[in-house]
């Protein structure tokens, strides 16, 4: 685990891999086998369940369970008490275990908002927004910002978090995208972003 903080009250199962200057806060739980990249921030009662891979410079906030079949790629925000799912029919007296879970991947960059759900089985393009609140029950195109329940695009996010107008030109820092059959793709970047 090298540099990694792990607060004490925190418990860490066998076989996990945590990259140097990640920290780990109160009350998580980073079980068997997980994979969790460099400089990432886990916030209060985190839960990172078996085999679970997470990327580098991913800030997990307070109150958030990342469930086995759940893959966050670099620089995923997910915010406070926002959920994952990992069993489209889930009932306890019949139990599925790992065999019965669809996966879900949230591609780089992307940002879910405090209390959305994901359901799972869907990918999460880049650098995509869920609004807070939302519920995803489909696959998100790169860059889309999603709100509602269910979630619906309602526009188009920059790299940076501003909103798109219609041009798809960003007005802070000018990045300009292409539309693309997985959503928007970058044509030109102003480096002072």
């Amino acid at each position: 685990m090298g540099d990694a903080f792990i607060h004490p009250s925190s418990y860490i199962d066998s076989n996990v891999v945590i990259g140097e200057d990640t920290m780990v806060w109160h009350f998580c739980h980073i079980q068997e086998g997980a994979v969790i990249g460099k400089n990432c921030r886990l916030g209060q009662n985190v839960n990172v369940a078996n085999n679970v891979k997470i990327g580098n410079g991913v800030k997990i906030q307070n109150n958030v369970s990342i469930y086995e079949g759940v893959e966050l790629e670099d620089y995923v925000f997910c915010g406070p008490s926002m959920v994952f799912t990992n069993d489209l029919l889930p009932r306890s007296k019949y139990p599925k275990g790992r065999m019965g879970y669809h996966k879900t991947i949230v591609r780089e960059q992307a940002s879910i908002g405090a209390n959305a759900t994901v359901v799972c089985g869907h990918e999460i393009g880049k650098c995509a927004m869920i609004a807070a609140g939302a519920v995803v029950t489909s696959n998100v195109p790169a860059y889309a910002l999603m709100t509602g329940i269910p979630a619906r695009q309602t526009g188009w996010v920059c790299e940076c978090g501003n909103k798109l107008d219609e041009t798809i030109e960003c007005s802070r820092c000018k990045i300009k995208y292409m539309r693309t059959e997985h959503g928007l793709e970058k044509i030109r970047r102003n480096d002072s972003c």
